[in-house]
């Protein structure tokens, strides 16, 4: 069979592309996944930055939000913005992350009163340039609501594995607490200010962060049928 259909092609991640859905290599692909081309997260779109003007309301959303803190410190707080699929995203630093969410809740323009979710990604192997300390694996990303506008942005901090401290946003938005402790327990992010910031899914004294891509798969051999089934660490590499 030929690389097009996807049987023997080769399906390491390359430029922020992937090629099939498994990372099988070297064995017939039965998935009818095998010629599918991918655009990784975090890989060759996700590092631009989207070109003014926005679109919509989220020009309105970026003016009032650069008014509110001073176009020197937006300027030093965003690194990117991202318009994708009909949803914008701003890339921030940590040192800026309270005063731009300050401003998101409080500024009459903005009015972000809600953060509904606070939630961890873990960018390693995932395609595109490889991890280096300009572009951190761990991502925390926080979706904010204003029920005064209807809107719904989007923001995201990126942290390495190495100095995985974020502010806390619980002075802000206190529907933060538990997120904040749930992205903790699953990817080791810690955030700094947090009033309690303990494990909320694995017992108090587990070692590691399972949602990490480098958390061991770990498992224990079963037989089914006679058949002997190895544990996931054990298994063909699926991605």
């Amino acid at each position: 069979m030929s690389d097009e259909a996807g049987f023997g092609a080769a399906t390491e991640p390359g430029g922020g592309f992937r090629k099939g859905a498994f990372g099988v290599t070297g064995s017939g692909d039965t998935s009818g996944f095998g010629g599918l081309v991918r655009v990784e997260p975090g890989g060759a779109v996700a590092l631009h930055s989207t070109d003014r003007p926005y679109g919509g309301w989220f020009d309105e959303v970026a003016d009032a939000l650069t008014d509110a803190v001073g176009q020197a410190t937006y300027a030093a707080a965003v690194h990117r913005v991202l318009v994708d699929r009909g949803e914008i995203t701003w890339f921030v630093a940590r040192e800026h992350l309270l005063t731009l969410v300050r401003a998101l809740r409080d500024d009459e323009a903005l009015r972000f009163e809600l953060c509904s979710s606070v939630s961890g990604v873990d960018y390693a192997d995932s395609g595109g340039p490889a991890v280096t300390p300009d572009r951190p694996r761990l991502h925390v990303v926080y979706h904010l609501t204003s029920m005064t506008y209807r809107r719904r942005i989007r923001l995201e901090v990126a942290v390495t594995a190495e100095d995985p401290h974020v502010p806390s946003v619980t002075s802000v938005y206190p529907t933060a607490d538990w997120h904040e402790r749930e992205t903790w327990d699953m990817f080791g992010v810690v955030f700094d200010g947090h009033p309690a910031l303990t494990r909320i899914l694995m017992p108090d004294d587990w070692e590691g962060h399972p949602q990490r891509k480098d958390y061991p798969l770990g498992g224990v051999p079963v037989e089914y049928h006679g058949a002997q089934i190895p544990p996931p660490d054990e298994r063909r590499s699926y991605r």
